[in-house]
């Protein structure tokens, strides 16, 4: 296995396990009082396109050559950082 398909299925195992902790924060936000369910809401759908970004970012990754993946490698983590840290973020708000 390359270096660029190990580093592609690890940034996929961690984008996977991201979006299943979501889908669990998501369902305990919809458990919330009404009040906060709204904010919330808004809340996951941001979530959630930072999840596409995310996803997609790989996929560019993923269609590059062999020799010029590893330009991509700064952005890709740019992207999924940006997605762990409001993840981590949300993940404190809701109660």
């Amino acid at each position: 296995m390359s270096n660029k398909d190990t580093y592609i299925n690890t940034i996929k195992l961690q984008l996977d396990d991201l979006n299943s902790s979501m889908l669990q924060l998501e369902a305990k936000a919809k458990e919330t009082r009404d009040d906060l369910r709204e904010k919330y809401q808004e809340e996951m759908t941001k979530l959630q396109h930072q999840s596409t970004l995310a996803v997609a970012k790989l996929e560019e990754v993923r269609a590059t050559t062999e020799g010029s993946w590893e330009a991509m490698v700064v952005e890709m983590e740019k992207v999924r950082d940006a997605f762990v840290h409001s993840f981590s973020y949300f993940k404190s708000q809701v109660k």
